[in-house]
């Protein structure tokens, strides 16, 4: 018995050549997709890793430890007992402060002042540093979404190492830089504040909890005389605040 094979022709019609042309755009766009995703993170990285070196420039131009050993930098420096300030770099003007009439500790305790990218004036107020979780930045002297990306910042309070609560913020970035280890910190944990007179205190987290972003009353500053800090960064995609209380060890 013969067996009649038939071969089924398939006619391309405008709806499949729509179809194929349809699926065609979306692949495309999927692929595009990917490598600006892709490119952004990239990006993304490389910005954070360029703002952090302002930080990191802070932390080694200026001295903040009170030893007396001057730190190497272009626009601040010690001339026998002539405190030499660099005012305009391209002009060479300059401004000299004879320190001998200031008193000896006169030197290292004037806070320097900066200029962001925008020309916002900023100074460093302290460094901080969590010896248990390898964080060590320079507190600028407040905060803006600017100057958010180079360090930590001042949110709220007086001087650091004072009676009160002075309070800082930092963003909390995936690749554990600025507050990234934050979530880490456990009560009992140390914490340093070093302020630009070179004073150096310790103090002791002793509360960490989640708050709302519209919820401030970590910012209070009644401490019933006591020194506190407060940290606080993102938590929980943004959110929720991650709140940090810590009180200065006695």
């Amino acid at each position: 018995m013969n067996q009649i094979l038939v071969t089924e022709k398939i006619y391309v019609t405008p709806e499949l050549k729509r179809k194929k042309k349809l699926y065609k755009i979306k692949f495309l766009l999927s692929i595009f997709l990917i490598c600006s995703l892709f490119s952004y993170y990239i990006y993304a990285e490389y910005d954070r890793n360029k703002n952090e070196e302002v930080s990191r420039e802070i932390l080694a131009n200026i001295d903040l430890t009170g030893d007396g050993e001057e730190a190497e930098d272009t626009t601040i420096r010690l001339e026998g007992d002539v405190l030499i300030v660099m005012l305009d770099e391209e002009t060479n003007d300059r401004e000299e402060i004879d320190i001998s009439k200031l008193g000896s500790e006169a030197y290292g305790k004037t806070k320097k002042e900066y200029i962001s990218e925008s020309g916002d004036k900023y100074s460093t107020d302290a460094i901080l540093n969590i010896p248990g979780l390898e964080i060590n930045y320079p507190v600028l002297s407040k905060t803006t979404d600017e100057l958010l990306k180079l360090s930590l910042t001042k949110f709220w309070g007086g001087e650091p190492n004072e009676v009160g609560n002075y309070v800082i913020v930092g963003h909390n970035y995936k690749n554990k830089k600025m507050f990234g280890k934050l979530s880490a910190i456990q009560i009992g944990d140390d914490i340093e504040l070093t302020d630009f007179k070179g004073e150096k205190l310790t103090y002791k987290v002793y509360d960490k909890y989640i708050v709302s972003p519209n919820d401030t009353s970590c910012t209070s500053q009644n401490t019933k005389g006591n020194k506190e800090i407060t940290l606080i960064t993102c938590t929980n995609y943004g959110t929720q605040r991650l709140i940090v209380k810590a009180r200065e060890a006695k």
